[in-house]
């Protein structure tokens, strides 16, 4: 989710579900040594329970930035060992430290010893030449031996050399048996399956075998699958009943980010697939990508984007169209 699961984007999604674990964009050791920490770090209170992503493979390095999530409030810090990007495997992180079980063992090791959050793993179930369920179960078993106990396991193999990041999220087959298998040979572990998961029917039937489920790219493109969530897997009430609901949450945010300098469009980048498959969803999509970049947009641009929506029959008509003028003049100059 690089670029992606930002602090507005998981705001955004924190209002449609408040149960489901959410993850930061993966955030690498040496941009938070090295660079803007507190930008890097920053997170909504609103967010929790919310759980920072790391991209490293030093143990030193890892064990510092763990102890930071920790001080910074963060309900888990997880390793990143599946991202297939070119970036990432120049700085030897993401899939292919699936190649070296025993470093990512040491990093997990130092991470535990420097906090008392949970430290968790995410990885894919091979990489190029790893062909082999074995293999698999050597590197979970490696990683479950430095005292790791949560695998968030992307059921593809990852191709380092031959495919881009895009082709490694669609071309490789899912194989949800070997995730299975995996909880199988090792049920005191907790295994939480990822990759190509699009409803929550499909949610239902692997948490038969696994113990939980991750949606990334679904979630971005069609979030109000999250809100339903709570009530379907949490049996407990969802936190907005509309989607007409989520904007009107909504709006007091944008009004408070704009305030501090924020420019429209990074928030309303997350929320063009809000809409989707209702009457009116493409003009809410062309009214934001057409307007909210400009420098003075105001909250004013989203509620003219919702009221198309409205008119076109896709809305519930109780977003409060009062806050137009409030929100005219409050992008922080």
């Amino acid at each position: 989710m690089m670029d992606w699961s930002d602090h507005h984007c998981r705001f955004f999604w924190r209002l449609l579900t408040k149960q489901a674990l959410l993850y930061t964009e993966m955030v690498t050791t040496g941009a938070l040594i090295h660079g803007d920490r507190e930008r890097f770090l920053h997170y909504n209170a609103e967010e929790h329970p919310v759980a920072l992503q790391l991209g490293g493979s030093n143990p030193a390095d890892l064990a510092r930035c763990a102890k930071w999530a920790q001080q910074w409030g963060y309900d888990e810090v997880n390793l990143n060992c599946g991202c297939p990007s070119d970036r990432v495997q120049s700085g030897m992180f993401g899939a292919c430290l699936m190649a070296h079980p025993g470093l990512v063992a040491d990093g997990v090791r130092a991470m535990r010893d420097a906090c008392s959050i949970p430290v968790t793993v995410k990885h894919r179930i091979g990489i190029d030449h790893m062909e082999s369920y074995g293999e698999l179960l050597d590197f979970v078993g490696a990683v479950a031996a430095a005292g790791c106990e949560v695998f968030i396991v992307h059921a593809r193999k990852a191709w380092l050399q031959g495919l881009s990041p895009k082709e490694n999220r669609e071309i490789p087959p899912l194989n949800y048996a070997w995730v299975y298998r995996l909880k199988t040979d090792f049920p005191g572990l907790t295994f939480v399956v990822n990759g190509g998961i699009q409803t929550l029917a499909e949610c239902r039937r692997h948490l038969q075998q696994a113990d939980g489920v991750m949606i990334g790219r679904e979630a971005y493109q069609n979030p109000w699958l999250l809100a339903d969530i709570d009530r379907e897997l949490y049996g407990m009430d969802n936190p907005v009943q509309s989607r007409d609901d989520v904007i009107d949450a909504l709006i007091p945010y944008v009004e408070q980010q704009l305030a501090r300098g924020a420019h429209l469009n990074h928030i309303t980048r997350h929320i063009l697939g809000l809409y989707q498959g209702v009457p009116g969803a493409r003009k809410f999509r062309r009214h934001l990508s057409e307007n909210a970049y400009r420098k003075t947009a105001g909250v004013e641009v989203l509620i003219q984007a919702a009221a198309l929506v409205r008119d076109a029959g896709g809305g519930d008509g109780r977003i409060h169209s009062a806050r137009t003028q409030k929100g005219t003049n409050t992008n922080g100059q």
